[in-house]
């Protein structure tokens, strides 16, 4: 699972750094510029997705919903709100973040430290998000839409995946799934899609669950404030939380894991991933001689990122996760909290890239 992780990280790094692959862009550019050319290949990256998710799903040998994916609240609304205000001023989001942090950029460094801050500052709020967790609790235990209709997955499957397949042909055939003026080395935005839909396949077969590192930075919190401020630490009960117990589908027996401080389940999973995200996007970036890190920036731009970083450190936690575990694993099993969630991201995005707008770019 360990090489695994780093592996599948190290391609998802490696996709989204040569075709630029940025879901935060995807939002921004939508209220911005009008352009919907991204927002059409995460159609095309769900897609592929459904049907892939479907086919393990049938096999038995992944339980299905993934861990970590509970019943719908209305705080998936407000995280994704959160969410997609803070993604747009931090300049990515979680994934984007490190991606191009692996590229040498500063603001994604300045980025990561915010998404740590936010992780760890939720952990002294989460008694009080506790009592508005329960009263934006949403009458259901349904988790995924096929639940709360009662339907077999497999026959939403059917009647939407033909939909969605005829929409994008047309796309492909009018050319607005294409990106002009791509260099030599870099990837079409659609084949980096189809790529990472792979990518989701292999790490739900692998681990068990789609692509998601989120909890990762509480416990990268955890693990600083622990010798820092051990009392501070031990008084705080998001960190005694152990949110994560399954078994995976490699076997092994079960494991669980947390945001506290330690090696266990979480960081088995998700630490891996990162590494191979930051490294593979590395190695892309030299390859292409385009590693270089740039410190001097506006200020504005620097408190933009940072800020950006913390906003998206805490809806992270509120969500719960983040856009990367949503969109791409959450929509295809039909999740009610990524719907949620991507209801509150569009006009998140749209209220960040206003602010990005008046008060961070100079005029």
């Amino acid at each position: 699972m360990i090489a695994g992780g780093f592996l599948l990280g190290a391609l998802a790094g490696f996709l989204m750094h040569r075709s630029d692959y940025c879901v935060a862009g995807m939002f921004r550019d939508l209220f911005l510029f009008r352009a919907t050319r991204m927002l059409k290949t995460l159609l095309l990256l769900i897609t592929v997705s459904l049907p892939l998710f479907e086919l393990i799903r049938l096999t038995g040998f992944v339980s299905v919903p993934f861990p970590f994916f509970g019943p719908p609240s209305l705080t998936n609304l407000l995280g994704g709100f959160l969410f997609g205000i803070g993604m747009v001023l931090a300049g990515g989001c979680v994934v984007g973040t490190l991606y191009r942090l692996g590229a040498g950029s500063f603001p994604g460094l300045l980025a990561f430290l915010g998404l740590v801050a936010g992780s760890t500052l939720f952990a002294g709020l989460y008694p009080q998000w506790t009592h508005v967790s329960r009263a934006l609790a949403l009458p259901t235990k349904a988790v995924t839409l096929p639940q709360l209709l009662g339907l077999p997955s497999w026959l939403l499957v059917l009647l939407l995946v033909p939909v969605l397949v005829t929409l994008i042909w047309r796309w492909f055939r009018d050319g607005s799934l294409y990106r002009s003026g791509v260099v030599d080395g870099y990837l079409q935005p659609w084949q980096a899609a189809l790529g990472l839909a792979l990518l989701g396949g292999a790490s739900v077969l692998l681990v068990g669950m789609p692509l998601g590192i989120t909890t990762s930075y509480a416990k990268f919190g955890a693990m600083l404030l622990a010798p820092l401020a051990p009392e501070y630490y031990a008084s705080l009960n998001y960190f005694q939380l152990v949110p994560l117990r399954y078994t995976p589908p490699l076997g092994g027996g079960l494991i669980s894991g947390g945001p506290g401080f330690g090696l266990d389940a979480v960081a088995l999973v998700q630490f891996p991933l990162i590494l191979g995200i930051v490294a593979g996007s590395a190695w892309s970036a030299i390859r292409l001689g385009e590693w270089r890190l740039q410190i001097k920036l506006p200020w504005r731009q620097v408190i933009s990122a940072v800020l950006g970083g913390i906003i998206m450190g805490l809806a992270s936690r509120m969500a719960p996760a983040c856009n990367i575990w949503h969109l791409f694993g959450g929509l295809p099993i039909f999740a009610l909290q990524s719907f949620l969630f991507l209801a509150g991201l569009f006009p998140g995005a749209w209220l960040g890239g206003l602010l990005l707008t008046r008060l961070v770019i100079p005029r």
